[in-house]
């Protein structure tokens, strides 16, 4: 292997893609996997003209069978398998008398049960590969203190970060570090849309709503995409091999602890 190798979840957009560029940057081969097969292609078509190496993976998280199929044929493809950057997720806004038994089945197949399925075929990978490897989830702010009208999406990021920490826990003596990153207010489509949805519960407007989340961040601006996709870099690079089990907050200063 010339180059290591590394999968991310919802690379298509968004933080996703942010990371998918970064980390194309400082050298990983990257797999743009995303239930958009059409964009992700285009992500890794743009990736290659710039002299990187990308394919498009087309996936859907919460199928546990076509994510094992995705993680093999980018091993496969990619002739190796070193990161997983479980990035992909849904977040709907939730007060708590609007949810339904098909909406919680929906949120949490895809930002829980996706990433356990994740898990599971990065370490099936990693141990036909020999040496360990490492797996990045995707939490939130909103996983770390709850948000409101978030009941759905706080929970489930709340689940991931307990997640991390068995998943570390568990395959720490097969080389196999596990951490997550928290974003906080980012500018991305899923963003703005639930800053929408926060305004018009509460008769408000759209910059109502983006500032319900906004007002106590300590920088006193959003964060760009490319922000978090520098903390996924560390966590994914070697700088970061004597981490685990952590959760790495970039949120601008949100939540201190």
């Amino acid at each position: 292997m010339t180059k290591k190798v590394a999968m991310v979840t919802g690379g298509a957009q968004g933080i996703g893609e942010a990371i998918v560029r970064r980390l194309s940057a400082d050298g990983f081969a990257v797999a743009v996997a995303d239930l958009n097969e059409a964009k992700s292609k285009e992500v890794a078509t743009d990736i290659e003209k710039n002299g990187g190496s990308a394919i498009a993976v087309k996936l859907d998280v919460s199928d546990r069978e076509g994510f094992f199929a995705a993680v093999k044929e980018v091993a496969e493809k990619l002739g190796g398998f070193d990161v997983l950057v479980n990035n992909a997720g849904l977040g709907p806004t939730t007060p708590i008398d609007t949810i339904t038994p098909e909406l919680f089945d929906k949120v949490y197949h895809i930002n829980v049960a996706g990433d356990i399925w994740g898990i599971q075929a990065a370490v099936e990978q990693f141990k036909k590969n020999g040496n360990g490897g490492k797996i990045i989830n995707a939490t939130s702010q909103a996983g770390v203190v709850g948000n409101p009208n978030l009941s759905l999406y706080s929970s489930t990021k709340f689940a991931v970060r307990g997640l991390t920490q068995v998943a570390a826990r568990d395959l720490a003596e097969q080389n196999i570090t596990v951490n997550a990153y928290a974003p906080g207010i980012v500018k991305t489509p899923m963003m703005f849309d639930i800053a929408h949805e926060v305004g018009k519960n509460a008769g408000k407007d759209d910059e109502w709503g983006m500032q319900t989340f906004a007002k106590d961040i300590a920088l006193k601006r959003l964060s760009e995409p490319e922000d978090v996709a520098a903390a996924v870099a560390f966590l994914a690079g070697p700088d970061s091999n004597y981490i685990t089990g952590q959760t790495i907050e970039v949120d601008g200063g949100m939540q201190f602890h």
